[in-house]
């Protein structure tokens, strides 16, 4: 069988993924080597989480001074997300979690929609009262 310009083509492009295998089986080992190494060497090197004692607990009062600032948002701004309240009232979003959930707890206070997309509305009628 007479080689052709097709076996030819054919054999010089295995050869070369051939190579391309060979050099990143290569790396590959090369990088793991050196992920291991630097694990036991100590550098990588992981902080530890760290929990907030009891103690550092917001007041109840404080949680509810809040929750009514919350309210009085919500109704002055209806249908307002988390991030917009908490900037009218100087504060985070994550710092107004517990006073919102107080808040619904209570009959007070809507929330529509799921996680960025929610909003915020005042209940109406007898179930906004105070609880």
């Amino acid at each position: 069988m007479r080689p052709t310009k097709a076996t030819d083509l054919e054999s010089a492009i295995e050869r070369l993924v051939h190579e391309h295998v060979t050099a990143l089986h290569t790396a590959a080992s090369a990088a793991v080597e050196r992920a291991f190494s630097k694990h036991k060497s100590g550098g990588v090197r992981i902080a530890p989480t760290t929990k907030r004692a009891s103690g550092n607990r917001r007041a109840p009062d404080d949680v509810a001074a809040l929750a009514e600032k919350l309210y009085a948002a919500v109704c002055a701004n209806p249908g307002a997300a988390m991030p917009k309240l908490a900037s009218l009232l100087d504060t985070s979003p994550r710092a107004l979690n517990r006073p919102s959930i107080q808040l619904r707890r209570a009959g007070r206070l809507r929330s529509v929609g799921q996680r960025q997309a929610t909003r915020y509305f005042p209940m109406t009628g007898k179930t906004s009262a105070k609880a």
